[in-house]
């Protein structure tokens, strides 16, 4: 016997739904209530399955007033095929907002998808793109996802896509992939033996994995931090662009770009980019002003979606709250023997780089070397120490041009690494010089010696901290070196007190033991991290922090975006968050790059709402930083370096004319591309359908804290009524702690919607101890021998109607049949909740409408109903179940047609392009869940 896409069927002694993947031989049943958990498949030739209908209500089990606005949760936040446009939402432990939809819907109307997603920073870019990939695998279209990232942000999507979109992926880094491929069957390769990937595309993009990998790789690809992949000239570069490129060659492959800053001021990286997302993007006009550009615009709109914060801050009435940032300069001076040791250091610096011996390798070496011991020196006596220590990494090069590559790489903040830059440089020149050894040894025990109280940047900034933890702020302390790290954390531990704990994660650290430290210290209530930049990228940290302190400033604007942007995004509980640029007051290297870098990076975010990156190649901009922190004529204590004037080419004023230039272009592109694909109707019409099917984060906190009251718990709360709030269970039935997999925990802090505060756990429709609730809490009711809250029928006496009033909570099981020309015919499940109310008795119905049924549910009892008058309504309205079932079929009808139109609407030109149908059929009879009889006074 076959059976059909959501048709009831009995087999182990309870009523089962058929699901997708059915065949005559094995068929996938999920039982009525259950979740995804319990999902099973039978075969027909081992156990006996046959049709099965849905009983009534038992009128010898009511329930009281609470029971139908409960039973009605419990059903529709058990719901993972939902009847709504989408089909993923029943499966995210997210709630998008409203604004995240957009995305989505754009994608939904390409046949294959090709998009760039430019959002700014904190805005949730990453939750969009997953959101892209639930939503195809959901429907179907797609099997196998692969993330492509930089290596240190591949543990951040793992959890994201687990935690979030309940997708687990494999990642494929350096580190793992030997491991990987040990373990793999004869002629399979990684990407054939798992369909769910995070990889690193710089260990996949050399050309030893490259072709495996284009050949392998999955049919939806997300490219995150795509501007890395623009054809921007460099090596690195190029690798990752014809990495990308190749992959965008397959027109079956669907490929998501996601980047805050795919236009850096430079017009051909930006349409490298744009050529990945259709060829044709390759011949656009220079130009795409004007109304005959308008069909370019109009087309490369499809595919590009760029908002700024202040564009969806308030988006379909629902506000985005980012927190209010507070941006501080405060300084220090030199203490006296530190100043000494300076101008010590310089000269020994001076010396360095004046040495008359031939060639321009050496002079390079010799440059860095100096360059970088100076940058260590005004970290901290730790870091000049070490450095004093190490040999120069740019000793073992081999000519000029390969000092210069390896003195960038180690020196300054470039943004076109492969990871945070984590490791001190050495200043050695490398050449065995017997004086200059004894004179850096020397130099670095005089460092040592500086550590502590004669180190007046690090005693101001221990005070600095201090006061932010007394104003309640928690502090993540950036240094650039590992020893500077250590020491700071060293030194606070002993200044900030015994209240106040203090942790260093470095690079040092495997990523899972930076992550465990950081949860170690957001359990202690004044926090201090000092971390290097291996966590300005990659590990969530808004939850537990709200300042950034800048002990040694990036030389880089976007390292400092990078790093404030931990704090300050979406999901941040805080009001406010604060962000402090601590500089020397007396230190030229820390004045020029905050001038010549940070200040105009700043200045121009403020002014366009979204940062600029500085323009022009990363040598340019190293030479024009040098040009003012090494070319000064006066006699401060890091006064020039001579010999370098003629590798000088931009000047400071130059660099600034070209930024300009770059933000001019920048306001032209977004007014070029400002026209939105998707209108916010559209968007309403989607989020409603959506919040009809499965519920709300109003719905899920209703739910929960009516359940647990209803079991004997307790909820409560210290704050607001929209603040985090403590469930007590300790006095719930034993089966209820036992369902939610509490064990001896009792007492849970929660909130209900995003950002919640330190310390709570999110409740979003699918976590575990909702699902849990939900499902039990509906089992139960189905079952009349378990004792539940939520009862299948019951009789009220309310002051909400005037006569004698039925409610009946139905459920309706929907096939919907999605078929394209030249493709076999799918098949899905697609399940409704609904309310429909009728004054009289069965036999001379009046029904009510949709508003006036779910008023019904917040009908509040105003008198007690003798039990055995109750029970003869009760008996009358469900025996009466026949007379109306016309009505219900025709409801169930009307809600097959209605998601028809929704998923042609959302899906548009997708639709139209591939020739798709979508023919949705309900399952009849509608089960009736529920039946309550409301009484006048």
């Amino acid at each position: 016997m076959s059976f059909t896409v959501g048709s009831l069927v009995r087999t182990r002694g309870r009523e089962w739904v058929v699901l997708p993947e059915t065949d005559d031989e094995l068929v996938m049943v999920r039982p009525l209530g259950g979740t995804d958990a319990e999902v099973t498949g039978i075969l027909t030739d081992l156990e006996n399955v046959e049709p099965a209908t849905f009983a009534p209500p038992d009128p010898e089990h009511p329930g009281d007033h609470r029971s139908a606005q409960l039973l009605r949760d419990a059903l529709v936040l058990g719901f993972r095929d939902s009847a709504g446009p989408f089909r993923s939402v029943g499966h995210l432990a997210v709630t998008p907002r409203p604004y995240q939809l957009v995305p989505l819907l754009m994608a939904l109307r390409q046949d294959i998808v090709r998009l760039l997603i430019a959002d700014d920073v904190g805005i949730g870019k990453t939750i969009e793109a997953a959101l892209i990939a639930r939503e195809l695998l959901d429907q179907g279209d797609i099997a196998r996802t692969c993330v492509l990232c930089p290596p240190h942000l591949a543990e951040q999507w793992q959890a994201e896509l687990a935690e979030k979109f309940h997708i687990d992926a494999q990642l494929v880094l350096a580190s793992t992939a030997a491991a990987l491929e040990r373990r793999l069957p004869v002629g399979r390769t990684i990407f054939d033996e798992h369909p769910h990937v995070v990889v690193s595309i710089d260990f996949i993009k050399s050309d030893r994995r490259r072709d495996e990998f284009v050949h392998t790789c999955p049919e939806f690809v997300i490219v995150d931090e795509a501007h890395v992949c623009a054809d921007a000239g460099s090596a690195r570069r190029h690798q990752r662009y014809e990495l990308v490129r190749r992959l965008s060659e397959d027109a079956e492959r669907h490929l998501v770009l996601v980047t805050a800053t795919p236009h850096s001021g430079k017009e051909d990286p930006f349409r490298s980019l744009l050529r990945l997302l259709a060829p044709e993007f390759a011949h656009l006009p220079e130009s795409l002003a004007g109304e005959a550009n308008r069909h370019h615009r109009e087309h490369l709109a499809r595919h590009l979606v760029q908002r700024r914060r202040g564009d969806i801050r308030r988006y379909l009435e629902a506000d985005t709250q980012f927190p209010q940032r507070e941006d501080t300069e405060l300084t220090y001076n030199l203490s006296v023997p530190y100043r000494a040791f300076f101008d010590e250091v310089v000269a020994y610096a001076r010396a360095s780089v004046r040495s008359h011996e031939p060639g321009v390798h050496r002079t390079r070496v010799r440059w860095w070397s100096a360059l970088g011991l100076l940058r260590a020196l005004a970290s901290s006596p730790a870091a000049a120490a070490a450095t004093m220590r190490t040999r120069a990494t740019t000793a073992d090069s081999e000519s000029a041009t390969e000092a210069d590559e390896i003195g960038r790489a180690t020196v300054l903040d470039l943004e076109d690494v492969e990871e945070a830059s984590d490791v001190v440089s050495g200043s050695d020149t490398g050449e065995g010089d017997t004086a200059m050894a004894r004179r850096l040894r020397a130099m670095a025990r005089t460092a040592d010696e500086l550590r502590g109280d004669a180190d007046a940047k690090l005693v101001t900034a221990a005070g600095i901290v201090r006061r932010l933890l007394d104003d309640g702020f928690d502090v993540i302390v950036f240094c650039r070196f590992i020893q500077t790290a250590e020491y700071v954390a060293e030194e606070f531990g002993r200044r900030l007190g015994r209240r106040s704990a203090v942790e260093a994660v470095t690079g040092h650290l495997p990523p899972a033991e930076r992550e465990s430290r950081v949860r170690a210290l957001a359990g202690h209530a004044r926090r201090v991290l000092v971390a290097t930049d291996c966590l300005s990228e990659g590990i969530n940290l808004q939850d537990h922090f709200t300042a950034v302190v800048h002990y040694d400033l990036p030389w880089n604007p976007t390292r400092l975006e990078q790093r404030e942007g931990r704090v300050d995004r979406f999901g941040q509980p805080a009001a406010t968050v604060r962000a402090v640029t601590y500089y020397g007051a007396d230190n030229r290297v820390d004045e020029s790059v905050l001038e010549v870098l940070l200040r105009k990076h700043r200045t121009i975010r403020r002014e366009l709402g979204v940062s600029i990156p500085v323009p022009g190649s990363t040598a340019d901009v190293i030479e024009a930083v040098t040009e003012s922190v090494l070319l000064l004529e006066d006699d401060a204590p890091q006064e020039r370096l001579p010999g370098m004037e003629q590798a000088l080419r931009p000047t400071v004023e130059e660099l600034h004319i070209r930024w300009e230039q770059a933000l001019a272009n920048e306001k032209a592109s977004r007014q070029i591309f400002a026209q939105a694909a998707i209108r916010p109707d559209e968007v309403a019409t989607g989020l409603q359908a959506m919040q009809e099917a499965i519920g709300s984060g109003a719905d899920v906190e209703r739910f929960v804290t009516s359940a647990v009251r209803a079991y004997g718990g307790a909820v409560s709360r210290n704050g607001s009524e929209r603040g985090p709030a403590r469930l007590d269970l300790a006095e719930t039935p034993r089966a209820v702690r036992d369902a939610l997999r509490l064990g001896d925990e009792t007492e849970l802090r929660v909130g209900f919607d995003l950002p919640v505060s330190d310390g709570a756990t999110y409740l979003g429709r699918t976590h575990p101890l909702v699902a849990a609730l939900a499902s039990h809490t509906l089992d139960a009711a189905l079952d009349p021998t378990l004792e539940s809250q939520a009862r299948r029928c019951g009789v009220i006496r309310t002051d909400h109607v005037t006569r004698r009033t039925h409610l009946l909570l139905c459920r309706f099981r929907l096939t919907l049949v999605e078929s394209t020309r030249g493709t076999p015919e799918r098949a899905l499940l697609a399940e409704d909740s609904g309310l429909l109310a009728f004054a009289g008795p069965p036999s001379d119905p009046e029904w009510l409408t949709s508003e006036e049924a779910h008023r019904l549910l917040g009908a509040s009892p105003v008198g007690n109903v003798d039990a055995a008058q109750a029970h003869s309504f009760l008996c009358e309205a469900i025996d009466g179940l026949g007379l109306v079932h016309a009505e219900l079929n025709a409801e169930a009808r009307d809600r097959a047609g209605r998601l028809e139109a929704a998923h042609r609407q959302v899906r548009d030109s997708h639709t139209r392009a591939r020739r798709v149908r979508y023919v949705a059929t309900p399952q009849l009879p509608v089960d009736v869940l529920g039946v309550f009889v409301f009484l006048p006074r």
